[in-house]
């Protein structure tokens, strides 16, 4: 059971990461509009040290909030979804830019995360 700083921590690093998962959502339809408008502009947001620059935060984010909600809450659901969320972002950046599913697979991964931050916050609510 997590004190009262603790549980505040806890929601922040969801927030965090939801803030995060949006941030992830925009850049890849910015970067499809781009490529859409000026391919010679997309190379900047192309370049794969970002997405795995991004990923790594977002694992991150993920183990201190997932780990800290099943801690303080005991539910398992929202880890589960938000690591099959970071699987599909994974699994994403390991396909080469423009390959069919990429996109499909970094949108549903990245919505799959902020699912899971919402479900861990929601849990860590009802549990107040």
């Amino acid at each position: 059971m997590l004190e009262r700083g603790e549980e505040n921590r806890v929601r922040w690093l969801d927030r965090a990461a939801i803030l995060l998962s949006g941030l992830c959502l925009i850049h890849c339809i910015t970067t499809a509009l781009v490529l859409a408008l000026a391919a010679s502009a997309a190379s900047v947001f192309l370049n794969p040290l970002i997405h795995e620059l991004g990923l790594a935060i977002a694992i991150g984010l993920g183990i201190l909030a997932f780990g800290s909600g099943l801690i303080a809450h005991g539910r398992k659901t929202p880890l589960l979804v938000g690591s099959l969320g970071l699987g599909a972002m994974a699994y994403a950046l390991s396909l080469q830019h423009g390959v069919k599913g990429e996109v499909v697979f970094t949108i549903l991964g990245v919505c799959l995360v902020a699912i899971g931050h919402s479900l861990n916050r929601r849990a860590q609510a009802s549990r107040a």
